[in-house]
């Protein structure tokens, strides 16, 4: 079977590519976003919070500069890198430009914080990484696709329950923290007859609307499909069953999967006749489980790297044709 069903979906906006490092899960998702570029005649934008840059590696085209540029040969198809580096510079900035003031006397409440601007906490590439998935979604209504290459982990998509976390204790305390900021604030501005400034609140209350339109647009069936790459191993079959779990917590919808790298006949070399072996007792157990509510795309194995737009061009083909 092919994804050639679920990419002329006239109401799917947002594909998403996602399994364990390795699979040619950015291959896939590139040579997916050139095919609908050329044979559906939409503006299709890929983009990648890979720090590895592996999209650039795949178009052969530097897309790292943290900007939308367009992929040289292919009409109305553009890229995005996501440099972590950048984006987290543009978040210190922002803190340290912030006009919401904290005062000392309920500073204690989240003591420690303040030390992270200085720091790169641990998640928080992929932090940066969803709030680019809702950048996009939000704020990029010119392109009629989004490809999502390395979607964001299980962890990550959790984030989509923020506003489930704004309205327990924690987020409570949060909220708490920021009127007292705010009261504060007031005051002073009254002692030294100054304007306030008061968006500290309204900016948590923005990002939970923006982060409730994206839950609704990512588990929207109709408008979002997440494809799982892997490839014919016991230990893929594992991280599949473990990743999917993590999107039916979220509620993202997946309908196909892709099993990358098949090795074809070759009965001169007993090396690759042993893989091949290997591989199709594994496709076995990988129908009987998914067969009935996934589309499997079985995709072989290249025998040189896929680079390139041609290469791309060629794997297109085998996925959606």
């Amino acid at each position: 079977m092919s994804l050639k069903n679920l990419v002329k979906q006239k109401s799917l906006r947002f594909l998403l590519f996602g399994g364990k490092g390795g699979v040619g899960k950015t291959s896939c998702s590139a040579a997916t976003s050139v095919w609908m570029a050329e044979n559906l005649k939409k503006e299709v934008l890929i983009l990648s919070t890979d720090p590895a840059h592996s999209l650039s590696d795949s178009f052969d085209q530097d897309l790292s500069g943290g900007e939308i540029v367009p992929i040289k040969g292919v009409k109305g198809l553009y890229g995005f890198e996501m440099d972590p580096k950048k984006e987290y510079s543009k978040y210190q900035k922002t803190m340290q430009e912030s006009d919401v003031e904290i005062p000392k006397e309920v500073g204690f409440m989240m003591e420690g914080l303040d030390d992270l601007q200085s720091m790169t906490p641990p998640g928080t590439d992929e932090t940066l990484a969803f709030s680019k998935v809702l950048e996009f979604i939000e704020t990029t209504p010119e392109y009629d696709k989004i490809v999502f290459d390395t979607a964001p982990t299980g962890h990550t998509l959790r984030l989509l329950h923020l506003p489930t976390l704004l309205d327990s204790f924690f987020g409570k305390l949060i909220t708490f923290r920021l009127k007292m900021g705010q009261i504060w604030g007031k005051m002073k501005a009254f002692l030294k007859r100054e304007d306030y400034k008061e968006d500290g609140l309204d900016q948590m209350k923005k990002l939970k609307e923006v982060i409730e339109n994206a839950n609704k647009e990512l588990t929207d069936p109709k408008k979002t499909s997440f494809v799982i790459v892997m490839i014919s191993e016991m230990m893929a079959i594992y991280e599949t069953e473990r990743l999917l779990s993590n999107l039916y917590e979220v509620e993202i919808p997946s309908s196909a999967i892709i099993i990358n790298q098949l090795f074809p006949e070759n009965l001169d070399c007993s090396f690759c006749s042993s893989r091949r072996e290997m591989q199709q007792r594994n496709l076995v157990e990988i129908k009987d489980i998914y067969a009935e509510d996934f589309t499997l795309v079985n995709i072989p194995l290249f025998p040189t790297e896929i680079r390139g737009l041609d290469k791309l061009r060629e794997l297109g083909k085998l996925l959606i044709e």
